[in-house]
C-alpha cells in the first residue's frame, strides 16, 4: 500500500513519534521500533480488555440481585471513563456514558479510586481545582482527605448525588493482578432507592463481586488462562 507521502513528511511524521515515544531508533539497525509509550499503551488496552472480560458474568449477576444497573470504570490518568455497563431492568433506572471522562473527587466510582491510589498521586489531584458538579459535591481538600480516608477504611463509596443530582451509587475499587488499582464496579440507580438498608445491602455485594472480578482477572493473565 502506497501513502502517496514524500519522504521529508513521513520523516517528520516519525520524528513526531519519536518525540512522544510511541517509536524509538534502534542503534545500529535501520528503522524503528516500538518505543515505551506504544508498549505501555498496548499494555493498558490489554488490562481493560482482561477487566472487561473478567468483569462481565459478575456484574450481570449483580445487576440481576439488586435490580439496578451496574458499571465497570478505568483509571485513565487521573481521571476515569465507564467501560461498560449493565442496565437495571426497571422502567425508571440509570445509565451511564461509555468512553466520557470523569474527574475522581464526585461520585463513589471515582472516590473509590482515588482512595486507593497512591499518596503522591492522591495529593497531585487534591492540589488542583475540585470543581462543583450539584451541590452536594465535595470541593475543599480537607474535607475530601476526610471522605477518602473513610473509603479507603471501608473498601468501598457511597455518593447521594454527588456527581448527578437525584443518582445514587455504591462503589469498589477494582485493583489488577499487580496489586495495583485500576478501575472500580458499581450499582447505581435513582437515589430515592438506595435507602440506608438498600446501601448496607449494597456495600457487602459490591466487595463480594470487587473480589471476585480480581480473581478472575488474575486467572486470565496466567499461561493458559484464556
Amino acid at each position: 500500500m502506497q501513502l502517496d507521502l514524500s519522504k521529508a513528511v513521513v520523516y517528520r511524521i516519525l520524528q513526531s513519534l519519536v518525540s512522544r515515544e510511541m517509536l524509538a531508533t534502534d542503534p545500529g539497525v535501520a528503522g524503528y521500533r516500538l518505543g515505551p509509550a506504544a508498549v505501555a499503551l498496548g499494555a493498558s488496552a490489554l488490562r481493560r480488555f482482561d477487566a472487561r472480560v473478567a468483569a462481565t458474568p459478575v456484574l450481570r449477576r449483580l445487576r440481576d440481585e439488586t435490580g439496578e444497573t451496574t458499571t465497570l470504570s478505568g483509571l485513565v490518568g487521573d481521571e476515569r471513563v465507564y467501560l461498560d455497563q449493565f442496565e437495571s431492568p426497571r422502567e425508571i433506572k440509570m445509565t451511564v456514558e461509555l468512553g466520557r471522562r470523569f474527574p475522581l473527587h464526585a461520585g463513589s466510582s471515582g472516590k473509590v479510586i482515588l482512595a486507593s491510589l497512591s499518596e503522591d498521586r492522591r495529593e497531585a489531584v487534591l492540589h488542583r481545582e475540585l470543581p462543583a458538579l450539584t451541590e452536594h459535591t465535595i470541593t475543599t481538600p480537607e474535607q475530601l482527605r476526610e471522605a477518602l480516608a473513610d473509603v479507603a477504611r471501608d473498601g468501598v463509596a457511597v455518593s447521594l448525588g454527588e456527581r448527578q443530582p437525584g443518582a445514587g451509587s455504591v462503589a469498589a475499587p477494582l485493583f489488577g493482578p499487580d496489586g495495583d488499582v485500576h478501575g472500580s464496579i458499581s450499582i447505581c440507580g435513582p437515589q430515592y432507592r438506595f435507602t440506608p438498608e438498600a446501601v448496607g445491602r449494597y456495600r457487602d455485594l459490591v466487595r463480594e463481586a470487587a473480589a471476585e472480578i480480581r480473581q478472575s482477572w488474575a486467572w486470565l493473565q496466567e499461561p493458559g488462562g484464556r
